[in-house]
């Protein structure tokens, strides 16, 4: 998948050993990101760092990647992610005349822009992220997909700017210092992902389906992609034979990979149709069969307990799904002492760049990741699929959808381990520290800024608008708080992860067939199982949705409480100042439980990330 750096610096020559220096050690934070190569390049105003994970042409896919003619450079890249039309805008560039001398899709998207400038951006079916620097103008092009799959962070100088897939690589280097303020914090904590906001002061993140460019007189963004209202002709049948039709469209180009290849398979609907489809998409190239993986704790199946979130145990449908279409199929068993491990938690935190968001759920995902990656380089996974269908359950639920604020807030999402009493994720910071955030009302701010983008329909209103907004508002916030974990996990271990629910095609799509259409079997993500039905047993077509699992080990909330009672003895800890004592209290007694089992990750994820980014708090 690869991760890219680079500084632009108008006011300098940058092809020095100093600049080399610098950008090694940019370059070198994203190690994780690829570990099979390394390559910076240099010219008077531009420095590019790669770090390269190979999935396609192995040998000929090196980078930074330059296209030159008669001994000058016309173009430099240094590009992260996957083009899967990238054959078909081959073949049209060979017949305008361009001659290619690798087969990989970085090449192609070079001479995607040397013929079509900017405009090339339009012509891409992927998740990319990548700057192109143009010599000949001395121009900067960073360009990002539609969907934010791939992330892009840029820090704006006085004289030009430095960027990189992930805060790291900026915060490198030595003119960036890691400060954070009310405003950082508050997003931080408000559990809605604001497109464009890198929480550091000083640092953006590139919007999903944006380009920028850099020049001399300053930095431009532009807006090359968004979801747009269409009126849904289709009927009912024509709606889920198109959806399938896209899928195994959308399948077909994702199987494309010279390393190995699997799928994450927790058999839901979302992964057991991703799977089946790839499934039959190998073994009809002769290919199979399918890997497919799957995460459980130690006795999870056996001891499972439902709840709300979550009525029942992935085990027994990801092995009926597996069964089903003969897939080469592996469970990856954890325990709360992996969960807990402190190599663990220090690879995922410094992975993650600020404090985890998920809990247990960031650390056993990077534990499987990291088991997987000894076996296979690329992995099919489902995410946006619950976003675009309406799989959660608060889709579906008339108070949660009446709400004025984020479906996902309403619903609890956040405190979803939290007792009654004990106030939710942030239960154990100061109040006057909280006060000053005032996250209830940035966060309102930023539902507000949602709502005004989503786009309408002539004549729509009444319910099929609201939920027109509850889906914008998850493809375009809660969606990204998603792919940003998965990402950094999968990352973290040098594992590509693709997401084919997040093809712009679908989401177009099916954003804008009407709700009614959505849940016309009177149940969530009608649609999707409609159009793979046909694939999947139906004790796992019939299942009801259940979200990523979470332990259940109550040794692991006791772990949790043994880690802070850790802090709270270290008079240097630098999460204390932040903390309610009596809170703190509470959730130290033996009888806490599972109470104050989010905020206690939250306290220990800012105390981790404080005490190793050495980050400043503006407050």
């Amino acid at each position: 998948m690869c991760g890219i750096t680079g500084w632009i610096s108008y006011d300098q020559d940058l092809n020095t050993p100093t600049t080399r220096n610098t950008l090694d050690a940019m370059t070198e934070t994203m190690v994780c990101r690829g570990p099979d190569a390394g390559g910076v390049w240099l010219d008077t105003h531009a420095a590019l760092g790669h770090r390269r994970l190979a999935v396609i042409d192995i040998e000929g896919g090196k980078q930074p990647m330059l296209v030159e003619r008669d001994g000058r450079t016309l173009l430099a890249t240094t590009y992260s992610g996957e083009v899967y039309n990238y054959r078909e805008l081959r073949a049209e560039l060979e017949a305008l005349g361009h001659a290619f001398r690798t087969s990989s899709d970085t090449e192609v998207v070079l001479h995607a822009y040397l013929e079509w400038g900017d405009a090339f951006a339009e012509r891409l079916n992927g998740m990319y992220a990548f700057a192109i620097w143009d010599p000949r103008s001395e121009e900067l092009l960073l360009v990002r997909d539609r969907m934010g799959v791939k992330p892009l962070y840029y820090y704006p100088t006085p004289d030009g700017v430095l960027f990189a897939s992930e805060a790291k690589g900026i915060l490198a280097h030595p003119a960036v210092r890691p400060a954070v303020d009310a405003e950082g914090l508050a997003e931080l904590l408000a559990n809605a992902k604001t497109p464009g906001h890198a929480v550091y002061k000083g640092m953006y993140e590139l919007r999903p389906g944006h380009l920028a460019r850099i020049r001399r007189d300053g930095l431009t963004v532009r807006q090359y992609w968004a979801l747009e209202a269409r009126e849904h002709t289709d009927d009912l049948g024509a709606t889920v034979h198109h959806i399938r039709e896209l899928l195994d469209d959308i399948i077909a180009r994702q199987l494309i990979a010279d390393v190995p290849l699997c799928t994450l398979l927790s058999g839901g609907l979302d992964s057991s149709a991703i799977t089946a489809l790839a499934a039959k998409g190998l073994a009809d190239a002769g290919r199979g069969p399918v890997r497919s993986f799957s995460v459980d704790f130690t006795g999870h199946t056996e001891n499972f307990t439902p709840d709300q979130m979550r009525p029942t145990p992935d085990g027994p449908y990801a092995h009926a799904l597996a069964a089903h279409v003969g897939s080469d199929h592996s469970d990856i068993v954890l325990d709360t002492a992996a969960l807990m491990d402190p190599a663990h938690r220090a690879a995922i935190q410094s992975a993650r760049d600020l404090p985890l968001a998920f809990g247990d759920g960031d650390t056993s995902l990077y534990l499987l990741f990291k088991a997987i990656r000894e076996q296979s380089t690329v992995a099919l996974s489902g995410e946006s699929a619950d976003e675009l269908f309406g799989g959660y359950h608060w889709f579906h639920d008339p108070e949660i959808v009446a709400a004025d604020t984020f479906p996902w807030i309403a619903a609890g999402i956040a405190d979803r381990f939290s007792g009654p009493r004990s106030g939710g994720r942030v239960a154990l910071l100061d109040a006057g520290f909280l006060g000053k955030l005032d996250v209830d009302a940035y966060r309102d701010a930023r539902y507000r800024e949602a709502l005004a983008e989503v786009p309408r329909l002539a004549g729509e209103s009444g319910h099929d608008r609201r939920m027109r907004e509850v889906s914008y508002l998850h493809l375009t916030r809660f969606v990204n708080l998603l792919l940003d974990r998965k990402d950094r996990a999968s990352m973290a271990v040098g594992l590509e992860v693709r997401v084919p629910f997040c093809d712009h095609r679908l989401v177009e799509y099916v954003f804008n067939t009407p709700w009614a259409m959505k849940t016309f079997d009177g149940r969530e993500k009608s649609l999707l199982r409609a159009a793979t039905r046909d694939t999947l047993p139906d004790i796992v077509a019939d299942r009801v949705k259940s979200p990523y699992p979470s332990t259940q080990d109550p040794r692991y909330a006791a772990a949790l409480r043994t880690e802070l009672k850790r802090v709270m003895a270290d008079n240097d800890a630098p999460v204390r100042p932040l903390l309610d004592t009596a809170s703190v209290a509470q959730a130290l007694a033996d009888d806490a439980g599972e109470s104050f089992r989010t905020g206690t990750e939250l306290v220990l994820g800012i105390n981790s990330w404080l005490r190793t980014n050495g980050t400043t708090l503006e407050v």
